[in-house]
C-alpha cells in the first residue's frame, strides 16, 4: 500500500494534472481565402485550456481587425466541431485605409494637426486608420498643455459617405484653464527659491502642463547641492493647483588635493610640487559658492586665489562672480589680479558673463630691465561663455562635458605709457562613452594675449596636471598656448578605471621668439574610496627634437573629496 501511495505522488510530482488535460484548437476562418490570411497575419492564439479563453481571444482578435480599419467586420459563428476544436468565422467586409476627421479650428489649431497628419485643411485632416489611437491621444496631450489637464477627446457622428469613412472631431475643454498656484518644496524645505523661478523656471500663475513641470524638476540633476528624490505630484482641488516636489540636499563641497614629484634635471634631486583646492557650495541655502586655491611648485611659485559666485541677486536672474588671485614667483615679481563679473544663467546648463579685470604686477627685482620684467597696471572688459552637462549617475566622470570661452579686451599701462591689448582663451572637454566600460575623454586648453609688446610678468604660464603632464607645473610661460589632452579610459567596475595619457601643446613666447611643439605620454589610475576619488598619473613629457628621458617623468598624486 506504501509502494503504491509512493508511486502515485512520483506520478504526481512528474505529470501535473494539467498534463491530463486536453488543450482545445481554435481556428478562424474568413469568408474568403484572403479574409483567412488576413486573419492568419495577425498571429492569434490557436491553444486554450476552456472556451472562455478561445472566447476571449476571438473578442481581442475583432477588436484589433477594427482597429487596422475592418470597421464592419462581423462575427458569424463559433462552432465546436469536435471535443478540441472550435471553429470561429468571421466576415470583414471592407477595409477603410483612413478617415476624414472635421475639427472646429476655434478650439484646436492647425498646427498641432499638422504633427499628426500630412493633410491638413481649413475644417478637417486625414489620417491612415491605423494611427487614429496614437494619433487621439497625441492631440490630447498637446490641448492638456493648454492648461486643460482633464481634456478629454473623442470621434463623434462616425459614418460612410460616398464610400469614405468620416468623422467629428469633439474636444471637452469646457472646465477653466489650470494654473500653477502653489509651489511646495518637500524635503530640502530650505532649497532657495530664487532656483525655483530662474533656474527651474517654474513660476506661479504659469499655466499648468505636467510634462514641462516633470522636464523642469528633472534639471535638479544638474544641480551640484541638490537631487530630485521622485517625480513631483499634483495636487488639484476646486480652485487651485498645487505642485510638490520633492529633493533633498547633497554633499556639495569639495577639498581636491594635489601631490606631484619628479626628479630635477640639473641637480637629479627629487623635488615636490602640488596645491590645495576647497570648494564650498550652498553652505548658506542661497546656492552660493566660494573656493581657495593655494598652490606651490618646485620652481618656488606660488598661487592664492579665492572665488565667490552669489547667484540670482535680489531674486533676479542675474548673479555676481568677485576672485582675487595672487601670483610671486620666487623674488622676481609678483602679480595681483582682481575681477568682478555679473552673470546670467540662460537655463541649466548655459550661462553668460561679462565684467572687467583688474592687473597690477610689481618688479621685485633691483634692476628694472632684468629678464623684461616691468611694474604695469591693466584693465581688461571681458565677455564669457560658460557650458556645463553634469552626469550625476557616474560617480567617477561627474561632468559629463563642459565649454568655457573669455574674450577681453583692454589697455596696459606702464609709467605713462598705455598700450592697448586684447586676448582670449578657451578650455573645453567633453567625454565619449563607447559603452560601459570604454570611453575616450578629450579636453582643449589655450590662450593667447596680442599685444605689441610684452613683458614676462603678464605672460601665461602652464604645465602640469591640469594642462600638459610630464612637466612642472607652470614651468612653461608662453604669449599664446594650445593644449590637447586624450585619454583612453577603461572603467574596470563603478569604482576603477584605467587610462591613457597623450598630451600634445604648441607655445609661442614672443619676448625670445620661440616658438614650441610638446608632447607628453603616460598612464594613470583612479580609485573611488569612502574618502574620495584617489588619481594616479604617470607621465613623461618631451620638447618635440629632444629625446625622451625616463628621469624626466612626473607622477602625480591627487585626492578629491566631497563632504
Amino acid at each position: 500500500m506504501q509502494k503504491a501511495a509512493f508511486l502515485l505522488i512520483i506520478i504526481y510530482i512528474l505529470f501535473p494534472l494539467e498534463g491530463f488535460c486536453q488543450n482545445s484548437s481554435l481556428k478562424i476562418y474568413g469568408k474568403t481565402e484572403a479574409e483567412t490570411k488576413v486573419i492568419d497575419s495577425l498571429n492569434y492564439l490557436k491553444l486554450h485550456n476552456d472556451y472562455i479563453s478561445i472566447r476571449s481571444e476571438v473578442d481581442s482578435i475583432q477588436n484589433t481587425l477594427f482597429k487596422i480599419g475592418y470597421i464592419e467586420n462581423e462575427l458569424k459563428a463559433i462552432n465546436k466541431k469536435s471535443d478540441s476544436l472550435f471553429i470561429a468565422q468571421f466576415h470583414l467586409k471592407k477595409k477603410y485605409n483612413t478617415i476624414y476627421i472635421y475639427y472646429d479650428s476655434s478650439v484646436i489649431n492647425a498646427s498641432i494637426l499638422k504633427l499628426v497628419s500630412g493633410d491638413v485643411f481649413d475644417d478637417y485632416f486625414i489620417l491612415p486608420f491605423s494611427t487614429i489611437e496614437n494619433s487621439l491621444i497625441f492631440i490630447n496631450s498637446k490641448a492638456s498643455e493648454k492648461g486643460n489637464p482633464f481634456s478629454k477627446l473623442k470621434l463623434s457622428n462616425i459614418q460612410i459617405v460616398n464610400k469614405n469613412l468620416k468623422a467629428d472631431l469633439i474636444i471637452d475643454s469646457k472646465k477653466q484653464k489650470r494654473t500653477i498656484d502653489n509651489i511646495v518644496i518637500k524635503g530640502y524645505d530650505k532649497f532657495p527659491k530664487s532656483y525655483l523661478k530662474h533656474y527651474l523656471k517654474i513660476k506661479q500663475n504659469q499655466t499648468f502642463n505636467l510634462n514641462k513641470i516633470k522636464q523642469k524638476t528633472d534639471l535638479l540633476s544638474n544641480l551640484k547641492f541638490a537631487n530630485q528624490i521622485k517625480p513631483p505630484e499634483i495636487l488639484f482641488s476646486k480652485d487651485s493647483t498645487t505642485i510638490y516636489i520633492y529633493t533633498e540636499k547633497a554633499k556639495s563641497n569639495s577639498f581636491d588635493g594635489f601631490l606631484g614629484f619628479g626628479t630635477n634635471e640639473d641637480t637629479n634631486k627629487l623635488e615636490f610640487d602640488g596645491y590645495l583646492n576647497l570648494n564650498l557650495t550652498n553652505n548658506l541655502n542661497f546656492g552660493e559658492s566660494f573656493s581657495l586655491l593655494y598652490k606651490s611648485d618646485e620652481n618656488d611659485q606660488k598661487t592664492f586665489r579665492t572665488d565667490l559666485s552669489l547667484p540670482y541677486l535680489f531674486k533676479s536672474p542675474i548673479g555676481i562672480d568677485l576672485r582675487l588671485q595672487i601670483f610671486k614667483k620666487d623674488s622676481t615679481f609678483t602679480t595681483v589680479n582682481q575681477s568682478a563679473k555679473l552673470h546670467y544663467q540662460i537655463n541649466s546648463k548655459h550661462k553668460l558673463y561679462g565684467g572687467i579685470v583688474v592687473t597690477s604686477s610689481n618688479n621685485l627685482l633691483s634692476s628694472s630691465n632684468l629678464q623684461n620684467i616691468a611694474d604695469y597696471d591693466s584693465n581688461f572688459y571681458t565677455l564669457a561663455y560658460q557650458f556645463l552637462k553634469l552626469d550625476r549617475n557616474n560617480l567617477l566622470f561627474p561632468i559629463k562635458s563642459s565649454v568655457n570661452l573669455e574674450a577681453g579686451f583692454g589697455n596696459r599701462k606702464v609709467t605713462n605709457t598705455k598700450e592697448k591689448q586684447f586676448q582670449y582663451s578657451i578650455e573645453a572637454f567633453k567625454i565619449f562613452n563607447l559603452n560601459n566600460k570604454n570611453s575616450f575623454y578629450f579636453k582643449v586648453n589655450g590662450s593667447n594675449l596680442i599685444s605689441n609688446t610684452y613683458f614676462e610678468n603678464e605672460l601665461f604660464r602652464f604645465g602640469g596636471i591640469n594642462s600638459i603632464r610630464g612637466f612642472e607645473e607652470n614651468s612653461l610661460f608662453a604669449s599664446s598656448f594650445g593644449v590637447l589632452n586624450v585619454e583612453y579610459r577603461y572603467q574596470l567596475n563603478n569604482t576603477i578605471f584605467i587610462h591613457t595619457i597623450t598630451d600634445l601643446a604648441y607655445f609661442e613666447n614672443k619676448i625670445i621668439n620661440s616658438k614650441e611643439k610638446l608632447f607628453g605620454y603616460g598612464f594613470g589610475f583612479g580609485i573611488l574610496t569612502k574618502t574620495g576619488l584617489f588619481k594616479l598619473n604617470y607621465a613623461n613629457g618631451k620638447p618635440e627634437n629632444q629625446p625622451f628621458k625616463f628621469s624626466n617623468s612626473k607622477i602625480h598624486l591627487s585626492l578629491i573629496a566631497d563632504f
